[in-house]
């Protein structure tokens, strides 16, 4: 009987897990494929410039451009401006497409900064 108990729980813990971890993984999509997504994704763009960022008391919007294309996506990050947002070289949106106020909500940001090493140039 106490066999019978570890398996079940072990076997519920294995399922568990896989169920959260399926949940959890997000694709990159690019910004057409994710106004047409009906789950979360990772879209990846650049600052548009032409969007002066907003940030209100407890949402932060902006615009991302695809490099590829030129297509625009407006993000709507609930939260606060992330340290080193200006200085983006990519920006990553993980969230869900609304097609009800047509943006992007995101739930996590991910800002791709120019590696501080790359202006170097090796010595000889």
């Amino acid at each position: 009987m106490r066999k019978f108990f570890l398996i079940v729980l072990l076997v519920g813990f294995i399922g568990y897990a896989g169920f959260n971890l399926v949940e959890s993984v997000t694709p990159y999509v690019t910004i057409a494929e994710a106004r047409t997504s009906s789950s979360g994704v990772q879209v990846k763009g650049l600052l548009d410039k032409n969007f002066v960022p907003q940030q209100t008391c407890d949402e932060f919007t902006f615009s991302l451009l695809d490099e590829t294309t030129g297509e625009t996506l407006r993000v709507k990050f609930d939260g606060i401006k992330p340290d080193r947002f200006d200085e983006a070289y990519h920006i990553v949106a993980v969230g869900k497409y609304d097609a009800a106020d047509e943006s992007f909500h995101a739930k996590k940001l991910l800002i791709k900064c120019p590696s501080k090493y790359e202006s170097q140039q090796p010595q000889s």
